[in-house]
């Protein structure tokens, strides 16, 4: 990602797994309907949209749809 990952003393590290799809909002929809939650609100930019999570293992995960040219 583009900006710094906030320090979280109880997060596994700074470091996150970035995954690219094609439809954000079909994802984001699909995984709250399976009963996750998000820890952050969606963000977008010139380069694109993304929203991130903690896996099970305490993981960040970045869901990113790249901006369209």
């Amino acid at each position: 990602g583009a900006r710094a990952t906030p320090p979280d003393s109880r997060a596994a590290g700074r470091n996150r797994i970035h995954l690219v799809v094609d439809d954000l909002d079909a994802e984001i929809a699909r995984l709250r309907d399976a009963g996750l939650s998000f820890t952050s609100d969606l963000v977008s930019g010139p380069g694109g949209r993304q929203i991130l999570l903690t896996d099970p293992a305490g993981n960040l995960v970045e869901l990113f749809q790249p901006a369209r040219h």
